[in-house]
């Protein structure tokens, strides 16, 4: 709990009664490997705080294959906001990529805070353009060689390499596996 207060106060002040407002809003959830955070098709219901492991953004394209957007890990929020905040359903997915654990706002509480607490709205958008920003940024610039998206997000995502399946960073990087296993190789 520590950690999603010391992040939201990156953001702005809050006195001790309205921190303990806002972890009085949340409720910790375990995700497993696999398991979806939101769904492609539904409407996005929470906001989750990634306290440990990696959720990633995915989709499919037009030829039904799988494409990784971003990776989500520790200490950051993970929603699919646009269609959080718009009450639609979302065209993406936000699946667990290692086993997590995550501490959730739910709509109607994470709505509460903006009523009850004086300047909520300005941290929480600060912290919405953090998370899209974060979302944005990382895709790898399709134009680059492969080598050279490999090595952006090997500086990136430092911790990532041994976590997530490798299936997902070449997925992210839009090349094959058998691609990526060279790049490796060659890069050793």
């Amino acid at each position: 709990m520590e950690e999603l207060i010391e992040y939201i106060l990156q953001f702005g002040n809050l006195n001790k009664q309205q921190i303990d407002l806002i972890t009085s809003k949340v409720k910790k959830i375990e995700l497993g490997k696999g398991e979806y955070f939101s769904e492609a098709g539904k409407i996005p219901r929470q906001v989750g705080f990634v306290m440990e492991g990696v959720v990633r953004g995915c989709y499919y394209n037009n030829k039904g294959e799988e494409i990784t957007r971003c990776f989500i890990f520790e200490n950051n929020l993970v929603v699919d906001y646009v269609n959080f905040e718009a009450n639609t359903a979302s065209a993406e997915y936000l699946q667990a990529s290692t086993d997590c654990k995550l501490i959730v706002f739910s709509k109607q509480d994470w709505e509460e805070l903006s009523h009850t607490i004086v300047g909520w709205d300005n941290i929480k958008n600060k912290m919405v353009q953090k998370c899209l920003y974060q979302k944005s940024r990382k895709s790898p610039v399709i134009s680059q060689d492969a080598t050279t998206r490999y090595l952006d997000f090997l500086k990136n995502y430092p911790t990532l390499t041994n976590r997530v399946a490798l299936s997902h960073i070449a997925s992210y990087l839009g090349v094959t596996q058998q691609s990526l296993s060279r790049i490796r190789k060659n890069i050793k």
